[in-house]
């Protein structure tokens, strides 16, 4: 079948069409910015990538156009396949009527840590010989691929609570009919989409009322946006997890986490030595864990299988090791995410300075719903450099009192590049943070370092 993808270098859809090409369709796409890394693995793959949304691009007639949920009306490409009644889909839907329809869905969902936690399973099913399929929503460094298709009967899939397409405002994790599911944590987030935190809570209890009594849901005991979503009902056996007091739990951590111990009903059952750093993704591997268990990966291989774990690209990735500086690459882009990654890099630099360089890019960043919480989020931090473009609708500046002369706010990336070029210091911890490419300021710092 010959298929077109609009939206094709998007992480979800890019993945999207790397599985169509493994299942042996002729596969062509169109984006706004072509762009690598995932432009790079496409065409790898023999698929033939159009820049910009024109109707030409669906010259020849393609069998079936998949449209990917950043595409809306008005959209050229989308609005001639509209006039010529050609047959579309969502990524979503075809992803489950052509792959997840057989298959055992293990999917991972919250606010944070989907990725490194979708990551960390799929790694340790692979390490125990289960061969999984995976769709992922960053590149996975044990992999070197963001998604796969294989004959096993397990299928991991970052499942994500933002919109399906233009025509299906449903999560797009409702699609998924998962029967291991992880819910890490829910915030408010996606404000471009969730009028508040109740009609994301609303998304997840759908999610819930589809998933089979034979099923399992993985939470956290201590989340109290998790209990409320619960408590409008499920009706799936639950394994929960936290700091202390439920059945699974961790214990002897190092300050960085990168050494820790698990308990299961007050019992140590498993003991890890890995390279990740920090509580939250002791949390994100410990989620896994049990959902491998789940399945039948015994708890010792999969301690086994983070020994050799190697995270993903740009979650804390550290980009840049030299001179007595270290630069990191991280995605976050939400104040709890921001402040988990910043104690993480805080408990594991020792008296180092740890300088942060954000850019708010994100929808809900952008339109300032966390103007008032942000400047809390880098309480760890000893020099925080913000980038404010033209898209933020907010003073960054006015919102950031609270940090004193630790903030600067600029709105000339090669402003930022001079003060590390002029400050930067012996035993510099440098963390870079935007889910975007930040105009490149990644391999400029490294250049000038």
């Amino acid at each position: 079948m010959n298929l077109h993808v609009l939206g094709i270098c998007g992480t979800f859809m890019g993945g999207v069409a790397q599985i169509a090409r493994s299942l042996g369709h002729q596969v062509t796409g169109s984006d706004q910015n072509v762009y690598p890394p995932m432009s790079d693995q496409l065409t790898a793959l023999g698929v033939e990538l159009m820049n910009g949304y024109r109707p030409e691009h669906l010259e020849p007639t393609p069998d079936l156009v998949i449209i990917g949920n950043t595409i809306s009306r008005g959209n050229p490409e989308l609005e001639s396949v509209l006039n010529r009644c050609l047959p579309y889909i969502s990524g979503p839907e075809w992803l489950y009527r052509e792959v997840l329809n057989n298959k055992h869905v293990l999917a991972v969902s919250g606010t944070h840590g989907k990725t490194t936690t979708t990551t960390i399973l799929s790694w340790i099913l692979e390490y125990a010989g289960l061969n999984p399929g995976f769709l992922i929503g960053g590149v996975a460094e044990n992999f070197d691929l963001s998604a796969r298709y294989t004959d096993s009967n397990y299928f991991v899939i970052e499942a994500d609570e933002y919109d399906t397409a233009f025509n299906d405002k449903r999560s797009k994790f409702v699609h998924y009919h998962p029967r291991t599911l992880i819910i890490n944590n829910i915030e408010f987030d996606h404000a471009d989409i969730f009028h508040d935190i109740a009609a994301i809570r609303r998304e997840f209890h759908h999610l819930l009322r589809i998933i089979p009594e034979q099923a399992k849901v993985i939470v956290p005991q201590d989340d109290l946006e998790v209990t409320k979503v619960l408590e409008l009902g499920c009706w799936t056996p639950l394994e929960k997890f936290s700091d202390s007091s439920a059945e699974w739990s961790l214990t002897n951590a190092d300050d960085d986490y990168r050494n820790f111990a698990i308990l299961k009903k007050d019992k140590i059952v498993g003991k890890i030595s890995w390279s990740l750093i920090g509580e939250h993704n002791a949390y994100n591997a410990l989620a896994a864990i049990i959902a491998a268990y789940d399945i039948g990966v015994t708890i010792e291989e999969a301690c086994s299988a983070l020994t050799k774990f190697k995270s993903v690209k740009r979650r804390l990735e550290c980009i840049f090791n030299a001179k007595g500086v270290q630069v990191y690459d991280d995605f976050a882009h939400h104040p709890t995410a921001i402040k988990k990654t910043l104690r993480a890099l805080r408990q594991h630099a020792g008296e180092g300075r740890l300088i942060a360089i954000m850019e708010p890019r994100s929808n809900t960043m952008r339109m300032g719903v966390h103007a008032k919480t942000l400047s809390s989020a880098f309480v760890d931090a000893d020099l925080v450099l913000i980038f404010q473009a033209d898209s933020v609708d907010w003073d960054i500046a006015n919102n950031m009192n609270d940090l004193g002369t630790r903030c600067r706010v600029f709105t000339d990336i090669e402003k930022i590049i001079s003060v590390i070029r002029q400050e930067h210091q012996q035993g510099d911890h440098i963390v870079i943070m935007s889910n975007g490419a930040f105009e490149g300021i990644h391999k400029k710092l490294i250049e000038i370092l």
